[in-house]
């Protein structure tokens, strides 16, 4: 059984004659009846009552038309959402995205993303990069937001730009009244980081490690905002991405940039390599760019 099949029964038992039928469809009418007359022999019951002028459905025809014209009707819908998809007037897009990069790079990105193309829904799931990997390899986000390293040779990982983690003060601290800040300054400080299992609080404590830095973890958070509120208070300095200084804020931490070799982090897109993005997170990324700093 085949569509053009379908598409012909409908249209006879429309149209009531073969030979209309057929100028209506574009084929000749001996192509036409012989599909028909195949389909019958297929489903071994005569669809029409064939007359010298008319052609009368069936009891057997009249019960297949009402499932072909169901059938057809799907499949013209489901070649207009294709078409729709294509040209993204409609669609969903799910995104993966970690904590610290989703509320500072989103919201520029996403306003430019859906007033462009304001038919696709756009969904976004914040968790910690193992997560994201294992979601992106699952197929349950188009694509994930996260930063460097990342080590799974099933995963494409596209650089998307570099920022610099800049050294949060609190507001008082001996370091914020020099002119230059280097990595040994921070010999014996108290460290406020991102908890276990978040890629930020592993890059902090990993340029700590090789400059030979010994520290001491004050406090853990998941979330970069309370931080940031622990360093205002006095509790301990950190390294916080550029995206996320508060730069406007009178009372906030100090940012500093330490002198030589910056820390910074990679912010990369990342999709499993057998299943390349569609157009919509294509357009997307293109929309991604580096937030520009509060400075």
């Amino acid at each position: 059984m085949e569509m053009h099949q379908l598409r012909y029964v409908v249209a006879v038992a429309r149209a009531r004659n073969f030979s209309r039928a057929a100028e209506q469809c574009h084929v000749s009418q001996p192509s036409l009846s012989q599909q028909i007359q195949k389909l019958e022999g297929e489903l071994g019951e005569r669809l029409f009552d064939r007359m010298k002028r008319e052609a009368r459905l069936t009891s057997c025809g009249e019960t297949f038309l009402r499932r072909a014209v169901k059938i057809l009707e799907e499949a013209d819908a489901a070649k207009r959402d294709a078409t729709d998809a294509r040209s993204l007037l409609r669609g969903t897009l799910v995104i993966g995205v970690l904590p610290t990069i989703a509320p500072y790079l989103l919201p520029g990105a996403l306003a430019a993303f859906t007033e462009k193309f304001p038919g696709v829904e756009t969904m976004v799931q914040e968790d910690t990069t193992a997560r994201l990997l294992k979601l992106a390899l699952d197929c349950e986000i188009d694509f994930a937001l996260a930063s460097r390293p990342i080590h799974d040779s099933r995963l494409e990982v596209r650089d998307l730009f570099s920022e610099e983690l800049l050294l949060a003060l609190p507001p008082g601290h001996p370091l914020a009244r020099k002119r230059a800040v280097n990595a040994r300054d921070l010999e014996g400080e108290r460290l406020i980081v991102m908890k276990e299992g978040h890629c930020l609080g592993d890059q902090v404590l990993g340029f700590c490690d090789r400059h030979n830095l010994h520290h001491h973890i004050s406090f853990r958070s998941a979330q970069m905002e309370t931080i940031q509120c622990l360093v205002e208070a006095g509790l301990g300095i950190s390294l916080i991405p550029e995206m996320a200084a508060h730069r406007d804020r009178k009372n906030g931490p100090l940012y500093r940039s330490l002198d030589q070799r910056k820390p910074s982090r990679q912010i990369v897109a990342v999709w499993p390599k057998h299943r390349p993005p569609g157009r919509a997170a294509c357009e997307f990324l293109k929309t991604v760019r580096r937030p520009a700093s509060n400075s």
